[in-house]
């Protein structure tokens, strides 16, 4: 007991010392992460659906060779940014631009190397995200989409994505998250985030596991309220559960589309307006084959 008495005092100390910049890193941290997440899911956009075109043997040659180009290009850079920690990635585009062109290039802003490094390593896994979003999608919704004469892109747009979006959802809100966390290997290129300030701290007065401890509790904030507002997102999305409106809808009643608790559907046999009619069509002779 007498070592946490300790260790908040420790933590109130550092916090009235350097909360400036605790908060600065936190600042830092959320903006970069919240970009990189949307950079990042606009390329996982494009990158599952230019992997997810379809092609047939009956196709052009020519086309038939750029889809497969394509998917080998998507194919390399989301096994490359998957398979290899973000850390080194950073050193590789961060310092490697500049070793191989004799620095004649390097990044001007470390704010700019962040977001690429951030952002491509998230549209690596955003790409499978959204392949796997639109193959989960039931193949009958776009045999019905072309059997009305829409292209792949109106169908696409118009009756795929909608659906898919809405189906990796949480995985887009699971990358954000792990962007807040993962932003920390950015002190590789001397990106000032939480995590960065954090190490500054320590460096001048060695409270290493006090500041360690306001670091854990403010990532653990960040994730936790990340979480809340992205599940409000993902029911907002759902939309009202009131299906009121279908109900005193005549139309889609008695389309048939429509079962009513009690007295089921027009063309149900427990329908009250099936046997009303079955009993008109009988009184009058009326049958399916005299009509």
């Amino acid at each position: 007991m007498d070592k946490l008495i300790e260790l908040g005092q420790d933590m109130v100390k550092l916090w009235s010392n350097y909360s400036g910049m605790y908060l600065d890193g936190v600042k830092n941290t959320l903006i970069l992460a919240l970009v990189a997440t949307v950079i990042g899911c606009i390329i996982g956009l494009v990158c599952g659906i230019l992997n997810t075109i379809p092609y047939s043997p009956n196709d052009s040659l020519f086309k038939r060779v750029v889809l497969k180009l394509i998917r080998g290009i998507v194919r390399v850079y989301v096994e490359v940014f998957r398979g290899t920690p973000m850390v080194l990635q950073a050193v590789f585009i961060f310092y490697g631009l500049p070793y191989f062109t004799d620095n004649t290039m390097r990044f001007s802003s470390v704010w700019a190397a962040a977001i690429l490094i951030v952002s491509i390593n998230t549209g690596a896994y955003m790409a499978e995200s959204v392949r796997g979003g639109i193959i989960s999608i039931d193949p009958g919704q776009t045999e019905g989409a072309k059997a009305i004469g829409m292209t792949h892109v109106q169908t696409m747009m118009n009756v795929i994505l909608p659906q898919a979006l809405r189906n990796i959802m949480p995985q887009i809100g699971n990358n954000f998250i792990i962007n807040v966390k993962d932003t920390s290997v950015m002190f590789i290129i001397s990106f000032t985030e939480f995590f960065a300030f954090h190490r500054y701290i320590t460096g001048v007065n060695n409270m290493y596991f006090p500041s360690a401890a306001i670091e854990m509790i403010g990532y653990l904030t960040m994730t936790l309220i990340a979480s809340f507002v992205l599940r409000w997102v993902e029911k907002w999305m759902d939309g009202s559960d009131s299906y009121e409106l279908v109900q005193v809808d005549q139309l889609t009643m008695t389309a048939g589309t429509y079962s009513h608790p009690d007295r089921g559907t027009p063309f149900d046999e427990r329908s009250k307006e099936y046997r009303e009619r079955t009993r008109q069509g009988l009184k009058h002779g009326r049958n399916r084959g005299g009509r």
